[in-house]
């Protein structure tokens, strides 16, 4: 009669286990890369703003030629903003002294 009392509380143990476990929801969000050249010594005027296919923008009520079209940072922050992308993180690369900085945003939108 043990075994198949501790066979019982084992199972329902474990049901009660996965149904704690799926009920966790851990939230998934998509990353977008934009990159930002900018001109060296000419306080921060942007060159050109690039981004790359990625599969975080299939779908999405933005587009690469809209994004490529802006003018500034200050342009590319309000309409990420206004599409409901945050703003998560930039890094800047800077080779030599007078080189284009190249500026990585990224921007992170919940699923």
């Amino acid at each position: 009669m043990k075994p198949i009392a501790i066979k019982i509380l084992c199972c329902a143990f474990l049901f009660l286990i996965t149904i704690e476990a799926s009920s966790q929801d851990i939230p998934k969000y998509d990353f977008i890369e934009i990159i930002v050249v900018q001109k060296a010594n000419n306080r921060g005027k942007v060159k050109r703003i690039k981004v790359e296919e990625q599969k975080s923008l299939e779908g999405k009520q933005i587009t690469i030629k809209q994004i490529e079209d802006l003018e500034g940072t200050s342009d590319l922050m309000n309409y990420m903003n206004a599409a409901n992308w945050e703003f998560v993180d930039r890094q800047s690369i800077v080779s030599e002294e007078n080189d284009p900085v190249w500026m990585s945003y990224i921007f992170r939108k919940k699923k």
